[in-house]
């Protein structure tokens, strides 16, 4: 009788040990999967923002700011975009910690790595309307991988973790909050230096719903379910 109860317990310790091996393995693929989607977001939003604000029509919300720090300080561009994600990770942190996570950080040193190196290989062309079409291009680019990065689930953006832990925190409606700290950021963007234009608004008008359209579709891919 000892030998058999020796048998099933020894049976149930190899079925626990596969089951924990299996559930250690889904797990592993899964914050793999999305590591890996945070990346490949983080390197092609840095590829279209630089795209978009090198085109001579201004800059984006956050991006004026940038430009006004990098005009002031004579930081890079990069440096400058680390600079002011810094500063709102740590508000955010103290404000409402729970909007960061591994990929906020993550995200924001990739992406200013790489808004460096994609501003120092681009050029452009000395006819306005093909500079203009690069801008547009740059601007579908740069919200095609925020949704890639957005639809990983894996900590908010420095610019949204404030927006979120605003909104939350007070009961304020998260696009007036967008809306007011857009108006900020442009304002002192360009007391510092930075360009207001054409891609400022069009970036405005055309990044939420290719960022919305984005996420959706790679939420509904057999990639994320599979790991779900």
């Amino acid at each position: 009788m000892k030998t058999i109860n020796f048998a099933v317990s020894e049976h149930n310790s190899r079925v626990y040990s596969l089951i924990f091996f299996v559930g250690d393995n889904m797990k592993f693929k899964k914050y793999a999967t999305k590591m890996l989607m945070i990346v490949i977001g983080s390197i092609i939003s840095a590829c279209g923002i630089t795209l978009a604000i090198g085109a001579g029509f201004g800059g984006a919300t956050l991006a004026i700011l940038w430009q006004g720090l990098t005009n002031v300080t004579g930081m890079s561009i990069g440096t400058s975009s680390l600079v002011v994600a810094v500063a709102m990770i740590i508000f955010a942190f103290f404000y409402d910690r729970k909007q960061i996570n591994v990929g906020t950080i993550l995200y924001q040193i990739i992406y200013s790595f790489f808004v460096d190196v994609f501003t120092k290989i681009q050029h452009y062309t000395d006819i306005k309307a093909v500079n203009f079409v690069i801008m547009l291009l740059g601007i579908a680019i740069f919200s095609f991988g925020t949704g890639i990065y957005s639809a990983a689930d894996f900590g908010r953006g420095s610019y949204e973790a404030v927006t979120f832990s605003l909104a939350e925190k007070n009961g304020w409606k998260i696009k007036i909050v967008r809306m007011v700290l857009d108006i900020i950021m442009v304002i002192i963007g360009v007391l510092l230096g930075g360009k207001f234009g054409i891609c400022t608004i069009a970036t405005v008008l055309l990044s939420g719903p290719i960022i919305q359209a984005t996420v959706s579709t790679v939420k509904k891919s057999k990639i994320l379910k599979n790991i779900s």
